[in-house]
C-alpha cells in the first residue's frame, strides 16, 4: 500500500482521472457511500443492518453482532422466506442517490461497476440514462437458484440469458445480490459457505465480469476491508486485473486493512469520500476557462 502525501495525492487523483477517461477503471462501491446522506433510511454498513435484523427477530447474544450468523439464525428458525421478506422491507425504502452514486452514473459508460451492497440506487440511476446500454449480473444464494451462481437482468428487470451481457456498454455486477428486481441475497453463513468454497477457482465470478476486469484498475469507494469476507470478495473479483488500484478510505486503518492494501497493490486516498469524488470529477472534466 502507498499512503498518499500531498504530492502523491495529486498524482494519484490525476492517474485515476486519466484511467476513468480511458474507461480502464472498475468502480467498486460499498455501503459506506450512504454515510454521505444525513438521514439515510437504509443501513449504511453491516453493523446497522444486523441491528435492523435483530429488531425483527432477536438472535442470541453471542451472535447478535455477526451479520451472517444472525441472517443464518433467522433463516434456520423462521425460514428463508422470512429472511428475504425482512431484507426486502429494509432495502425497498425510498433512498436518495448519494453524490458518489450520482457521479458514477454520469461517468462515460464504465465497462464494469461492482456494487457490493443490497440497494437498488445505481440500478435506478442507470435506468434513467437513455444514452447507453446496460444490464446487471447478480449473485444468488443456492436456496434462491436452480444451481447457477448468478442471474442476468435487463434494465426492465427481466431475466435474460448470459450471452446478452456481451452487448452491454456497462455491466453492473452485484455479487451479493440486490433488492431489485428479484430480491436476491447472499447474506447468511450457508450462502457464503457455498460461494467461498468455489470462489478461489472463480466459479461464482461470471465470465463477462472476468473478461471486463482484465487489465483494469479498481477504484474502491465506500468500502472497508476489516472483515475476511470483504477482503476475500474484493481479492477474488479483482483477480487477473492490473497491479495498480486505489481506495478512498479516510482515517485510521486496521492492521488487516493495511496488509490487504499492500498485498493487492492498492493506493490509499486519505480524503473524505465526497471530497475525493469531487476532486477526481474535476480532474476528469476540468472547468472551462473563462472568456
Amino acid at each position: 500500500m502507498t499512503t498518499t502525501t500531498t504530492s502523491t495525492l495529486a498524482a494519484a487523483l490525476a492517474d485515476i482521472a486519466a484511467a476513468l477517461a480511458a474507461r480502464t477503471v472498475v468502480p467498486y462501491v460499498g455501503p459506506g457511500c450512504f454515510a454521505l446522506l444525513p438521514d439515510c433510511p437504509i443501513p449504511r454498513n453491516s453493523a446497522e443492518l444486523v441491528q435492523r435484523l435483530n429488531a425483527k427477530v432477536a438472535a442470541p447474544g453471542r451472535i447478535r453482532a455477526n451479520l451472517t450468523a444472525v441472517a443464518q439464525y433467522i433463516e434456520s428458525r423462521r425460514h428463508r422466506k422470512t429472511l428475504e421478506a425482512i431484507l426486502n422491507d429494509i432495502f425497498r425504502a425510498d433512498v436518495a442517490p448519494t453524490p458518489v452514486h450520482a457521479w458514477l452514473a454520469a461517468l462515460p459508460a464504465p465497462e464494469l461497476i461492482v456494487d457490493v451492497w443490497y440497494d437498488g440506487v445505481l440500478e435506478g440511476l442507470l435506468s434513467d440514462r437513455a444514452d447507453r446500454t446496460w444490464g446487471q449480473i447478480q449473485g444468488l444464494s443456492h436456496p434462491q437458484s436452480t444451481g447457477e451462481w448468478v442471474r442476468h437482468y435487463a434494465p426492465d428487470g427481466s431475466a435474460v440469458a448470459a450471452e446478452a451481457a456481451a452487448a452491454w456498454q456497462t455491466v453492473l455486477y452485484k455479487p451479493s445480490g440486490s433488492v431489485s428486481p428479484a430480491g436476491n441475497y447472499l447474506i447468511s453463513d450457508s450462502d457464503f459457505v457455498e460461494v467461498l468454497t468455489e470462489i478461489d477457482i472463480q466459479s461464482p465470478i461470471p465470465p463477462e465480469v472476468q473478461r471486463r476486469r482484465a487489465g483494469k484498475h479498481f477504484l474502491y469507494l465506500g468500502c472497508r476491508f476489516d472483515a475476511e469476507i470483504q477482503r476475500t470478495f474484493a481479492r477474488q473479483i479483482a483477480k487477473r486485473s492490473s497491479g495498480r488500484h486505489w481506495a478512498v478510505i479516510e482515517g485510521e486503518l486496521s492492521k488487516n486493512e493495511v496488509r490487504f492494501l499492500e498485498q493487492q497493490g492498492i493506493v490509499r486516498i486519505d480524503l473524505p469520500l465526497e471530497e475525493a469524488v469531487t476532486r477526481i470529477g474535476e480532474a476528469v472534466t476540468p472547468p472551462s476557462p473563462r472568456p
